[in-house]
């Protein structure tokens, strides 16, 4: 684990998680994967990202890769504001919908320091493994050369059926 911050006192840095056996000479097996403690750790099926991590995470151990942890909750709206859009979603209003009721973008995601914590590791090339096209356009439109895409399609469930449809359709993500 290389955590990256700029400040020791950072309570919530980035990390990366990184195979013993990793090979920065060849390209890396990488997941961009954004913080979600609700599916993450609490196993919550109103989204894949917990699926999507453990997924990943397997890969990554059998291709010798790197996960980039960014500490951007709720599509970089945090915690308190992600509870807040569930209860709108409750309402019947979509994801995104939901994030603009309360001011935000639909992703106030970004990117830039997952480029940045690849470059600190040396890595130059990546097989990316993602469906989302906004962590694809931020490789290709760095020095990091994309040699692939690594699809991570995680079934849908009654659940996040709805979830899944609204990053399929608006949000343009690469899912069959």
């Amino acid at each position: 684990m290389i955590i990256f911050s700029e400040s020791e006192n950072d309570i919530k840095p980035h990390f990366a998680l990184c195979h013993i056996s990793l090979d920065v000479t060849k390209p890396v097996a990488v997941r961009i994967h954004s913080e979600c403690l609700t599916g993450d750790l609490l196993g919550s099926n109103r989204c894949d990202c917990g699926e999507q991590l453990n997924t990943s995470l397997k890969m990554i151990n059998d291709k010798k890769g790197v996960l980039l942890y960014l500490r951007q909750e709720g599509r970089g709206i945090g915690l308190i504001n992600k509870l807040k859009a569930y209860n709108i979603q409750d309402t019947g209003r979509n994801t995104m919908d939901a994030n603009t009721d309360l001011g935000f973008e639909p992703d106030q995601r970004r990117y830039e320091v997952a480029i940045d914590m690849l470059n600190d590791l040396g890595v130059n090339q990546v097989d990316l493994i993602t469906n989302n096209p906004t962590k694809i356009k931020a490789i290709v439109d760095s020095n990091i050369t994309m040699v692939s895409r690594i699809p991570l399609i995680i079934p849908s469930t009654a659940e996040n059926e709805e979830y899944l449809q609204v990053k399929k359709e608006l949000m343009g993500h690469l899912l069959n």
